[in-house]
């Protein structure tokens, strides 16, 4: 079965020429598992896009074009982002911990799973969901993008490089909720911090 391969082109019908798309993320800090992140994208270069400066995050929630005033049904307005800013103050929550699991691959991409055993992240999307919904939302699957695919190859090529290498699991400590953008022009471009959310530690 093939992968689907991400095309190096402008997406003006997606965009419609709005410039910043955003979410909520969890940042990656640890350096230990940066550092097996960056030697499995080196491992993978082969099969990914490139190039790719976007930092490897948790996606928590896909909001949608970064607006003042909803003009598309895939705008996300100022108003938005301070109704959901309300809505984690009231989950009261304290930082948690996941933890890493296998190389996986979705379609397009190469993932690393992430397991949340306290459920903690559904309880921050249902509270998300009450002021927006999630653009283009699929069931959703924690996880951390390796990259995504560059070029047509079979999906039981990128199965058995997976077997030949060696896989680590890490904790993750989770303080902070980020809501920041990236430019819709730029495949796989850095994401810019907007908001953060410190977890109380109390």
């Amino acid at each position: 079965m093939p992968v689907v391969p991400t095309l190096a082109h402008d997406y003006p019908e997606w965009h419609k020429g709005r410039t910043a798309f955003s979410l909520w993320y969890l940042e990656v800090n640890s350096p230990e598992l940066l550092n097996y992140l960056e030697q499995l994208r080196a491992e993978f270069s082969d099969f990914l896009f490139q190039p790719n400066t976007r930092q490897f995050h948790i996606t928590l929630f896909i909001c949608g074009f970064w607006e003042p005033y909803r003009q598309f049904d895939d705008d996300f307005i100022f108003q938005q982002l301070d109704a959901q800013m309300l809505q984690l103050q009231e989950l009261n929550l304290s930082p948690f911990k996941l933890k890493t699991g296998k190389i996986n691959s979705f379609e397009s991409a190469l993932f690393i799973e992430v397991e949340d055993s306290q459920g903690i992240l559904n309880a921050i999307r249902r509270q998300f969901y009450q002021c927006s919904s999630e653009i283009a939302p699929l069931s959703y699957c924690p996880h951390i993008t390796i990259g995504l695919y560059g070029h047509a190859l079979n999906s039981d090529d990128v199965f058995l490089r997976m077997q030949q290498i060696e896989q680590h699991t890490f904790e993750i400590d989770v303080q902070q909720l980020t809501f920041g953008t990236y430019a819709a022009q730029q495949l796989q471009g850095p994401l810019s911090v907007h908001q953060q959310f410190t977890l109380d530690s109390l």
